[in-house]
């Protein structure tokens, strides 16, 4: 019988939530999907994309945590996590896996 993705112990796979992460951003920032296609680990964020800015970050967090079935808490956010595209994916991979 085969595995569904809600059967993984550890969540949901990489690739799963790369692409969920990728298309909150596409959506939250209204960033074209290509453009967020060509992300890659070192991709700046916070500082880099005009469009990120503080009142998207709120929007964003609260899409991961809606999309993602993930919490965020105020704790949790830090310049780190936000500065690269590779931070924010290890951040929701993190995050999943603890439930």
């Amino acid at each position: 019988m085969a595995e569904t993705a809600t059967a993984e112990p550890t969540g949901p796979s990489r690739s799963a939530i790369d692409a969920t992460l990728r298309a909150i951003l596409s959506d939250v920032l209204a960033l074209d999907a290509e453009r967020v296609e060509g992300f890659d680990g070192d991709t700046g964020l916070f500082g880099h994309l005009p469009e990120l800015d503080s009142m998207a970050v709120a929007t964003l967090l609260t899409e991961m945590e809606d999309r993602l079935h993930i919490i965020i808490e105020d704790d949790d956010v830090d310049g780190e996590m936000l500065e690269t595209y590779g931070g924010l994916l290890a951040f929701a991979e993190a995050k999943t896996i603890e439930g």
